[in-house]
């Protein structure tokens, strides 16, 4: 973005223009050119012409108002240039964890498989989604911008991509996490605990029995759990796991 100039000279707009890594929020037909003209308004800050412009504030790492730094109540002039930078990868995770929309269930179970706090529910509308997430101190992630936009929403992160295996790349590209494989139950988000053979065994179908001895079961549900169950999908999440870490560059933030 730079040796551009600080200004434009039309004085009754601001112009945006968006890192190379946001640009895909454009409409299609200015994301060649990676900027946006709005109108020029005296109430309306910084943080409101990026989300008119269709960039949640929750993909913006960083703010540039007439080429110094501004955060998002900041107000601009007439002919002022914005520039939008990326948020920075990896992002900590919330204590609380992963909070999914409806649309995201595929993902919210492979999270689980690999240990990660995720909770979803299948009923649940937008005001109960910012609800949960403030209640619990949740990252909320949803593929839908308008969602994230909510002023009460505390944390959320947009999701990239139409496949479910994509979209984990990218949560774990963005987030930093430790993946602890069969600890939680892919059904309901509840812990794991060791369970004796013989507890279980009349759940068992009977070549389970002969051949597995370790078993697990959910503190919530309890649901039973052994790694024959899981092991090549499990296997195949710490693999990608360990791919969406090694992407990371210098700065990141790169994403489909």
């Amino acid at each position: 973005m730079g040796g551009l100039p600080a200004r434009t000279s039309d004085q009754r707009t601001v112009l945006l223009r968006l890192d190379p890594d946001l640009r895909w929020l454009l409409p299609p037909r200015l994301r060649d050119a990676g900027q946006r003209e709005l109108g020029f308004d005296p109430d309306a800050t910084v943080g409101h012409l990026v989300q008119a412009a269709g960039v949640p504030l929750t993909e913006v790492g960083g703010l540039l108002l007439d080429g110094t730094p501004a955060r998002p109540d900041a107000r601009t002039q007439p002919g002022s240039v914005v520039e939008v930078r990326p948020v920075l990868r990896p992002q900590p995770v919330p204590p609380g964890g992963f909070l999914l929309d409806v649309g995201l269930g595929a993902l919210a179970r492979r999270l689980r498989l690999l240990g990660l706090d995720a909770a979803w529910s299948n009923a649940a509308d937008d005001p109960d989604l910012v609800a949960h997430a403030v209640a619990e101190d949740r990252v909320l992630l949803t593929q839908d911008r308008r969602l994230l936009m909510r002023r009460a929403l505390p944390h959320g992160a947009l999701v990239r991509g139409s496949r479910p295996d994509d979209q984990l790349t990218d949560v774990l590209d963005r987030f930093v996490t430790s993946p602890a494989p069969l600890t939680r139950c892919t059904a309901c988000n509840g812990g794991l605990a060791p369970v004796p053979k013989a507890e279980v065994a009349d759940r068992l179908e009977p070549g389970t029995r002969r051949s597995f001895d370790e078993f697990s079961r959910c503190t919530r549900c309890g649901r039973v759990y052994w790694r024959g169950a899981h092991a090549q999908r499990i296997d195949a999440l710490v693999v990608q796991a360990g791919v969406a870490r090694s992407r990371r560059g210098p700065r990141d933030g790169i994403g489909g």
